[in-house]
């Protein structure tokens, strides 16, 4: 069993694991290749959750998962595996037990939230010509133009859906903050990260995409988480 911790990496609603792209080439940079990146439904907590769990009990050794957005919502719901030794939030969701993503959102309604559109199918958009200003305003247009066009929408009863026993009540956290979130209210950002006490609050001039326009600085504090747990 290997004693260096895998790095596996939880996408959020409006994209999936390729959004990650530039956090895994710099963790490669640094050297560590143990990543893996789960690519959710978005159909339902339980099934998102459900798909990280089976990812997680496939892994031989520790592991540290990684959350983005809603994917910060999966690992909180997802993260009491034995295996799992720490959790990292990016402008992520971090519920209690009983609170959902939406009911967190209301709190403090993020900037974008008019951007939203429902299909008629219970799908829920970001508008792709309000995608670059809402979601990812620090990366370029084109970067933003293609975000939009390949995003993977939810359905929209998953922001419903409520964690019932957080991990990050039992496993080392860390948190970083965007406070330029159009997405995720940055004061929602801080009461969660305050309330979680985490190991490190890092907090980033950044826009909801802080993993593609700060990826050094987002993957400097996965490193941390690491090496912090052990590897």
């Amino acid at each position: 069993m290997s004693t260096t911790p895998t790095i596996l990496l939880v996408h959020g609603f409006w994209g999936g694991a390729a959004h990650w792209a530039k956090v895994i080439l710099e963790l490669h940079r640094n050297g560590h290749d143990r990543v893996q990146a789960v690519e959710l439904p978005l159909t339902s907590l339980a099934d998102d959750a459900g798909r990280t769990q089976k990812m997680i009990r496939q892994i031989d050794g520790p592991v540290l998962l990684v959350g983005h957005s809603y994917g910060g919502a999966v690992i909180s719901q997802a993260g009491n595996e034995p295996n799992v030794k720490g959790l990292v939030y990016i402008a992520a969701f971090a519920p209690d037990a009983g609170e959902s993503p939406g009911g967190i959102t209301q709190q403090h309604l993020p900037e974008a939230a008019p951007n939203l559109a429902p299909d008629s199918d219970g799908y829920l958009w970001l508008r792709a010509d309000k995608f670059h200003e809402s979601f990812c305003q620090d990366l370029s247009e084109d970067e933003g133009r293609v975000m939009a066009v390949t995003q993977k929408a939810p359905l929209a009863s998953t922001f419903g859906d409520a964690v019932s026993d957080p991990a990050w009540k039992h496993r080392p956290s860390w948190y970083q903050l965007s406070r330029h979130d159009r997405m995720i209210a940055p004061e929602n950002q801080k009461a969660m990260a305050t309330r979680m006490q985490p190991k490190r609050l890092l907090e980033l001039d950044a826009s909801h995409a802080s993993l593609a326009s700060q990826p050094k600085e987002v993957t400097a504090l996965i490193l941390e988480a690491c090496a912090a747990i052990g590897g």
